[in-house]
């Protein structure tokens, strides 16, 4: 199974997919060479409540991932806590369609909330919790207490950041996630199509949340990042800033 962490069917949190575009994005994964991916939204975005009912209305459900154009897709969330940090968060559709409702009172900057109260929160699902772009300046996680950072099952490698940072950026997520002993995977950060398959894990076949967690602690898998990794995140970030000036022109 080859799976990337850390992906969004919208190309903005304000520019929301439609189900024939979503579709077409789940065809260019899998051309990209994915076989499986976690849609991390935005659970702040405009449309994250119609976005997982219309999957659910939509396609078939297996284990705790949908079957969607030949790909396993599991559902999940991208949260930012008050403190500054970016929380994966990936469930079944049910866990992760309740807590986006749970959190829509925190979707506002002013109203989010802190770390340990969404820690907290998060206790009573079963859900794997991946810090994203770890050291990203704009949104770091190395300025949280060691009693935060050590309850992430994982710590992401975002594509985005070895664009941005180059290649010693995975040195330095290595290293900070072995302080606290605990594992890294790779996330492409995709918005737009272009850029899957930046960063690729491949894993044995999983079908539940319960499965990833344990690949993951055994650290049965292996992350690989693509040749063409500029030139995918580039042209992503193109695109999508082209996409950006047209709506609001």
């Amino acid at each position: 199974m080859y799976i990337d962490f850390h992906t969004h069917a919208n190309l903005a949190k304000k520019i929301t997919v439609s189900l024939e575009v979503f579709k077409g994005k789940m065809q260019e994964a899998k051309e990209s060479g994915l076989t499986a991916l976690a849609i991390t939204e935005h659970f702040n975005s405009k449309n994250i409540i119609d976005l997982y009912e219309t999957l659910q209305k939509e396609f078939p459900y297996k284990g705790e991932y949908y079957e969607i154009e030949g790909m396993k897709v599991f559902c999940g969330l991208e949260i930012d806590v008050k403190e500054t940090g970016h929380f994966l968060v990936i469930g079944s559709r049910d866990d992760i369609l309740t807590i986006a409702r749970l959190l829509l009172a925190h979707q506002k900057e002013e109203n989010f909330l802190p770390v340990k109260d969404l820690i907290e929160l998060l206790a009573d699902f079963n859900v794997l919790k991946i810090g994203a772009h770890p050291l990203r300046e704009s949104t770091p996680w190395e300025h949280h207490d060691s009693s935060v950072l050590k309850q992430f099952d994982a710590f992401d490698l975002n594509g985005k950041d070895l664009y941005t940072y180059g290649n010693e950026i995975e040195e330095r997520v290595r290293t900070f996630a072995s302080q606290y002993n605990v594992p890294v995977v790779g996330g492409s950060d995709t918005h737009h199509q272009l850029q899957y398959g930046s960063i690729i894990n491949e894993f044995p076949e999983c079908e539940s949340i319960d499965e990833l967690r344990s690949t993951i602690q055994k650290g049965d898998y292996e992350t690989r990042i693509s040749p063409c990794i500029d030139i995918k995140v580039k042209a992503a970030n193109q695109v999508k800033k082209m996409i950006k000036q047209t709506i609001t022109v």
